[in-house]
């Protein structure tokens, strides 16, 4: 089974046993009437998490939408990756963060929008960003950014308690991450820029941690690299597949030899 039916086959059924708990309270506690409030509790939660994912990751980074005039070499490079992808354009934004690292979030292809840190474009080359880019867009192209800004929107329910990194390391796939790696490196059209692009991002996250908090704790799922400390409360949001092996699948699909 293609790992992103697996990630969302998780999602669906933590989903579906959270909204079953729920249900059995309600009628435990009151009958059919506890069943009717859990219902429309249930419908009312699902419509919070299902459209206000995407603010409450963006947010968390401070992210700001940004234009085509302040940014016109990231927009051209966007704008032909989706050309070549068959893909809208998705919006932009941009996050003050000086620790490199980038974010898709969106429930559909068409709502898509993409964030780049300012630490992301200081840090890397035109070849590197472009790699990166078409890494996001392979989420975007296949689909897995619908259940992936879901889970962030859970999470950020309970945000404020360990149990939002339970509900992220349930939903977790290393497999969403190597088949983005993969489609992405295939799109720009080079292996070798996005393990490059990996290897450094993946140092500088270490050296320019964020603090897992909040709603930023619920959305690092959603980073192409993990972008808190690996040590104390950080540890437990680790959902990335180890960088050294993701490297190692682009070297051996660039053919480089070992």
């Amino acid at each position: 089974m293609p790992a992103v039916h697996c990630y969302g086959l998780r999602a669906a059924v933590l989903a579906s046993a959270l909204c079953g708990l729920a249900l059995m309270g309600g009628f435990l506690l009151s009958g059919l009437g506890g069943l009717a409030v859990a219902t429309a509790g249930v419908f009312a939660l699902g419509w919070a998490v299902y459209f206000q994912s995407e603010r409450a990751a963006l947010t968390a980074l401070r992210a700001r939408p940004v234009s085509e005039v302040e940014y016109p070499e990231l927009y051209r490079l966007v704008r032909e990756l989706c050309r070549d992808a068959r893909l809208p354009v998705p919006r932009l934004y941009m996050a003050p963060a000086m620790q490199p690292n980038v974010l898709t979030v969106g429930c559909s292809q068409r709502s898509a929008a993409v964030c780049c840190t300012e630490g992301l474009l200081r840090l890397l080359s035109a070849a590197e960003l472009r790699a990166v880019l078409a890494h996001e867009l392979a989420h975007v192209s296949r689909r897995d950014t619908v259940v992936s800004s879901w889970s962030a929107g859970l999470a950020s329910l309970v945000a404020f308690c360990p149990l939002s990194a339970v509900l992220l390391q349930l939903m977790a796939s290393d497999g969403r991450e190597y088949h983005a790696d993969a489609e992405g490196a295939l799109l720009a059209g080079d292996p070798m820029a996005l393990a490059s692009a990996l290897r450094k991002i993946d140092m500088s996250a270490a050296a320019l941690p964020l603090r897992p908090r909040g709603p930023l704790a619920a959305a690092s799922h959603l980073m192409i690299a993990h972008p808190f400390p690996y040590g104390g409360f950080g540890r437990l949001f680790i959902t990335h597949p180890p960088t050294g092996e993701r490297v190692r699948r682009l070297e051996a699909l660039a053919g480089y030899p070992r």
